[in-house]
């Protein structure tokens, strides 16, 4: 019996580290990144441009929660980014709520609905729990067309900002932009603390050696599930936000091309890092609004390109690649 506990214990001690905290060269880049933040506003960034490139940023690192941490590739997410958009722009423009309340509506919406995805889905592996999760989705799409509340084609037009707990107008774009990026800091800090816990341990063990991890005793089900959960709660509430930023939901958000956008941008910022989603986000974000003008669809082949070439000389991603070069060359 004592040998079988040594065993035991000796085999979860050999299994993967979770991912280390940020060192100090991280925290510092951090802290510079968030200054500059805090500043760009008042230098001459649009603040629009800045809270959508929040929103997305906060949608890729929700998928890479799911993607980049536990390895279960969803091409489902936007169900959640867009229903939820729906149902908190729903509640702040018909129902009268305010919008703190229609962003936590939404954000439960996001959550209800993955944990029923992830209750189909997740006891399946590979391509088959992604065409489970997009099946799900193309569900929750035809349901948004159909529905009367969500305006279908023409979309849920309309949505006021309000009042932030009554008190504070969000009717200024520089007020909402600073009350999101305190939700996105605090939300990416949330983030870096789940996947550098306990739990985010076996999170990387079960993506790297799912059958071990079954042999040493864990629930795998059980934990890829409130994986996939906090991930659907977290573009829960992105797409709830950016509703209220942009005051419409349209078929946009729930739309298959969607979950392939977020898709992208995880990848190409670089997938099981903290940061990448939010540079590829902004990569992304950013052409799309410089360019669309100029090439109009044309937009979406350049990105492709992009991505292609992303992928072929940089397979861990823009932030991936820098790490790996900067182990490299601490190892020289």
């Amino acid at each position: 019996m004592n040998t079988a506990t040594t065993a035991t214990a000796a085999d979860v001690g050999s299994a993967p580290a979770a991912p280390a905290g940020p060192g100090k060269a991280a925290r510092l880049t951090y802290l510079a990144l968030l200054a500059a933040a805090v500043a760009a506003p008042l230098l001459g960034l649009y603040p629009v441009f800045g809270m959508k490139l929040l929103c997305f940023a906060l949608f890729a690192c929700a998928f890479n929660l799911l993607l980049g941490f536990t390895g279960l590739l969803s091409f489902g997410h936007a169900a959640f980014f867009g229903f939820a958009a729906y149902v908190a722009g729903w509640l702040v423009k018909a129902q009268g709520w305010t919008p703190e309340l229609g962003v936590l509506a939404g954000t439960l919406t996001g959550a209800g609905l993955g944990l029923l995805f992830g209750v189909v889905a997740i006891r399946r592996q590979g391509i088959y729990f992604a065409m489970v999760t997009l099946a799900l989705a193309q569900m929750v799409f035809f349901v948004c067309l159909q529905a009367p509340f969500t305006g279908g084609e023409d979309g849920l037009q309309g949505v006021p900002r309000g009042q932030l707990f009554g008190l504070v107008s969000l009717e200024s774009d520089l007020t909402l932009y600073y009350v999101l990026l305190a939700v996105f800091v605090a939300c990416f800090l949330a983030i870096q603390r789940i996947v550098t816990s306990p739990y985010g341990q076996v999170l990387k063990m079960i993506r790297e050696n799912e059958p071990r991890a079954i042999s040493l005793g864990y629930s795998v089900d059980r934990y890829k599930l409130l994986a996939f959960v906090l991930s659907a709660a977290l573009s829960g509430l992105a797409g709830s936000m950016k509703t209220i930023v942009m005051g419409f939901a349209s078929l946009t958000d729930v739309h298959w091309s969607m979950s392939g956008e977020v898709i992208l941008m995880s990848l190409l910022g670089g997938v099981g890092t903290f940061f990448g989603p939010v540079l590829g986000s902004g990569l992304v974000i950013a052409l799309q609004n410089l360019l669309a003008d100029r090439v109009g669809a044309w937009v979406t082949v350049i990105i492709g390109g992009i991505f292609v070439v992303c992928v072929l000389a940089f397979r861990k991603g823009i932030v991936g690649e820098l790490q790996a070069w900067r182990e490299r060359r601490g190892q020289a």
